[in-house]
């Protein structure tokens, strides 16, 4: 007897303790569950680099103005956003804010707001205090100001504070106004309030639920203070709104997956008792699956919403295969007792469904090697969730199905149905590929061929990126405004507002910082001399900010040297002796003018001198929210190249957009290195087990071959239809690998199952109306759970459904049409004469 004839020997004898022991199990893994972090989250991409090493070097030894807190960004939208109605505006929302209990207690003790109106209205009180004026006044004095001035009062003091000539201590305010103010002019269209909020003891990247929720507050207050097209963009509002517009994807994307679902297994199965078992089934693997999130301390992403999908269409085709080889070897063999026919069944699919499972579980692993965290949880998950699939349509749902249906046969409802595939327009249309195989399988091959080699060869080319606005969620479309209420989405503006900020501001988020950072003896004479150079480059590049006074957005050591001299006449002394031709850059005793910045300015200099033995030095560079993260990449890394080679520092080119940009390349790597260890592995694999079981050598590379030009033509369908090559579709090698394989697996296995030598052309025919109706309601289950992602308000769903259903339809079509033509050249020339290992 053979293993696998043991194995359902096994389950079909022991049933009920098969049932309970599985039940059991399931209850004590899926207790893991309580403990996954429902608070769904945008995922994180950060990778293992010296660009990452580099920054998180930054923000340990500077300690910069926003250390411990998140800034708000709220926009002045309004028709002339100086005007003296516009700036009153602003400070009666400062004035809300801070009257409202739960926003004050988050917001940080010094300089909450960083607001024009505030410069504005501080420089009139001090303009008539003359020589007494010192200090910040209170927002009621600045309130109390404003509104006793008239329009052209106003007018005058912000022309004033915006002279491009003015030296006012504090904010610039050109760093409150679009890139594209005219310097000293009295009008703008919008203008940015910051509002810095407290986050000390936040851990990673989240924000505590205090701060996170006050945002939504200052949402409210500004919705009623200041002008209509005015918003609020922070963290907390986004990953609030982010979350929301997921469950309100998924309340509308459920109902219709579940339909579309129903329908197929109805179809397919004809019957309610079976279609009900495979749900039970698909239920009882994704409490499997989040109980094992649960024990591992893994939360839910973005990316991990696609595991469930992905498991539902898994254990669908499992419990086909399953139930249809039952119904077979029923239909056969009249005579059969259910319990028969079922060890017959599971012991001709077990072994496809153990391979099955063995190589799609290593598929999604490959993506272990991944030096992207989320793309590593996703692997493992669904690495989990995979073998919980076998567990439980392999032995349970078979054990499960023979008591139900003793209990039901019982009550006279001995039920038979013939198996999916064999007959009918189904039967019809996956007979092509073995009529196929009969006629011209050369000519399948070749046109197949053609197109793999097409769509390999554009691999390379395929756009990557890591745009967070992909993450964020859109309007929806007209048409859901039809809906009824209840699945009416809500309205979106997050990626407009993200846009306009990025177009319109100078960017103090990280997003929107590089960073060059030096690291060694930066007392060397001739150090910032080299920055000096590399400003100078840095103000020349494409993709880095210049504010409307022509200087660089930028702060580091100069800029602060600069300033801290230009109101400290000791460090100016001290500047002057260091700097040797009178560039106004010291070049020499650099250590006693690093001594003299922090004596006199100690916060500012911490934000750019490391302290201590002056080991470090950090620049910090505004660009582009449009600039291409290569780009930024390729600028700022030529400008730390310089600054190296003429300080003899050593200086390295960081910040998110840089990191950004390396987790893109990362991204690529992933693909082709998760490609090959996969495939590597389960030819690896499969060739064992096609040697044991059938003495073939060739065999398992012949199954694989039709998943890889599914892959191929994947890649060329994501290049023709322009979808970038993104952190979220960075999986799909993994989905289309390892389902892919179940397929090829399940025809490969039953052909050889059928063949005795001599019969190929029948073998194909019963191996393509039996196995192949399974993979056929199979696929068409799982296309639609992972269509309807198309109807996401997210657009990073929306792109991993439609390219997820395509890998899956790819590798259905690959399975049933160029493998028979695979499998009938490989009969011909290898004169095979399939032997039995078993």
């Amino acid at each position: 007897m053979s293993p696998a004839d043991r194995f359902a020997e096994l389950v079909t004898t022991h049933s009920k303790v098969v049932v309970a022991v599985l039940l059991v199990a399931t209850l004590a893994v899926g207790a893991g569950a309580a403990n996954v972090d429902g608070g769904l989250t945008i995922a994180g991409f950060t990778s293992d680099s010296p660009e990452a090493d580099a920054y998180d070097y930054a923000r340990e030894n500077f300690q910069t103005d926003g250390e411990n807190t998140t800034a708000v960004q709220v926009v002045v939208r309004d028709e002339n956003a100086l005007s003296k109605e516009s700036l009153l505006a602003s400070l009666r929302f400062q004035r809300e804010a801070r009257a409202t209990a739960s926003v004050n207690d988050t917001l940080r003790e010094d300089r909450a707001f960083v607001d024009l109106a505030s410069v504005v209205a501080t420089a009139a009180i001090h303009a008539e205090d003359g020589a007494n004026a010192s200090g910040t006044p209170s927002l009621d004095a600045q309130l109390t100001q404003l509104s006793g001035m008239t329009e052209s009062e106003v007018e005058d003091t912000v022309a004033r504070v915006l002279d491009p000539d003015a030296s006012l201590p504090g904010t610039d305010p050109y760093s409150l106004l679009p890139t594209d103010y005219t310097p000293g002019a009295t009008t703008a269209d919008a203008r940015v309030v910051y509002v810095f909020q407290d986050t000390t003891g936040a851990t990673g990247d989240s924000l505590p639920e205090s701060v996170a929720a006050a945002q939504l507050d200052l949402k409210s207050i500004a919705a009623d203070a200041l002008p209509g097209e005015s918003f609020v963009f922070g963290a907390g509002i986004v990953s609030e709104e982010s979350t929301q517009a997921t469950g309100e994807s998924f309340a509308i994307i459920s109902p219709v997956a579940f339909l579309l679902i129903i329908v197929v297994l109805g179809l397919a199965y004809r019957d309610i008792a079976d279609v009900l078992y495979g749900l039970l089934g698909v239920a009882l693997t994704l409490v499997w699956m989040f109980g094992f999130m649960g024990w591992a301390g893994i939360g839910l992403t973005q990316i991990l919403i696609a595991v469930p999908f992905l498991l539902v269409g898994l254990s669908i085709d499992y419990a086909l295969h399953v139930v249809m080889r039952y119904r077979e070897a029923r239909a056969d063999d009249p005579s059969r007792s259910r319990r028969e026919a079922m060890r017959r069944g599971l012991a001709g699919v077990v072994v496809a469904i153990g391979a099955a499972t063995f190589t799609t579980a290593v598929g999604f692993l490959s993506n272990a090697v991944s030096p992207i965290g989320s793309i590593r949880d996703f692997g493992v998950v669904s690495a989990a969730g995979i073998a919980a699939a076998f567990l439980v349509f392999a032995l349970l749902l078979p054990a499960l199905k023979l008591e139900l249906d003793d209990l039901l046969a019982r009550v006279s409802l001995d039920r038979r149905a013939s198996p999916f595939g064999r007959g009918g327009l189904a039967g019809r249309l996956l007979g092509v590929g073995a009529t196929a195989a009969r006629r011209s399988p050369r000519a399948i091959l070749v046109v197949a061929l053609v197109l793999t080699v097409a769509g390999g060869a554009v691999v390379t080319d395929i756009d990557t990126s890591t745009d967070q606005t992909d993450f964020l969620p859109r309007d929806s479309p007209d048409w859901m405004d039809s809906l009824p209420g209840a699945f009416q989405p809500s309205d979106y503006s997050l990626v407009e507002n993200a846009e306009y900020l990025q177009d319109t501001f100078v960017q103090d988020r990280e997003q929107s910082t590089a960073i060059l950072l030096l690291r060694g003896d930066v007392t060397r004479p001739g150090t910032l001399d080299a920055l000096a150079a590399g400003r100078a480059d840095l103000r020349n590049a494409s993709s880095t900010i210049t504010l409307a006074d022509g200087s660089l957005a930028a702060t580091g050591p100069l800029e602060t040297i600069d300033a801290v001299a230009a109101r400290n006449d000791t460090v100016a002394t001290v500047v002057a002796d260091a700097d040797t031709d009178g560039d106004g850059v010291p070049d020499r005793n650099l250590a006693a003018v690093y001594d003299a910045v922090y004596a006199a300015a100690p916060d500012d200099a911490a934000a750019v001198i490391e302290s201590g033995e002056y080991r470090a030095l950090r620049v910090a560079v505004s660009v582009s929210g449009s600039a291409e993260p290569e780009t930024v990449a390729s600028d700022l890394r030529g400008v730390a190249a310089v600054v190296e080679s003429e300080s003899g520092v050593s200086t390295i080119a960081t910040g998110q957009p840089i990191v950004n940009y390396v987790v893109q390349q990362s991204v690529l790597g992933t693909l082709v290195e998760g490609f090959l260890i996969t495939a590597g592995v389960i030819l690896a694999f499969l060739t064992v087990i096609f040697w044991t079981r059938y003495r073939s050598l060739t065999l398992g590379a012949v199954v694989l071959a039709p998943v890889v030009a599914a892959q191929a033509w994947l890649f060329g369908t994501m290049y023709l239809a322009g979808i970038p090559y993104t952190t979220e579709t960075a999986i799909i090698a993994a989905i289309g690998i390892g389902i892919g394989v179940d397929y090829a697996i399940h025809i490969g296995e039953r052909f050889v199952d059928e063949y005795d030598g001599t019969n190929a052309a029948d073998a194909l025919s019963r191996t393509l109306t039996g196995t192949g109706g399974a993979l056929l309601a199979s696929a068409a289950t799982t296309v639609a759970g992972f269509g309807v992602l198309v109807l996401a308000l997210v657009p990073s769903l929306q792109r991993f459904g439609f390219v997820t259903s395509v890998a899956i339809a790819y590798a259905f079509l690959a399975s049933v049409l160029v493998l028979p033509s695979l499998l009938a050249l490989w009969t011909r020339y290898t004169n095979a004469a399939v032997a039995r290992g078993d």
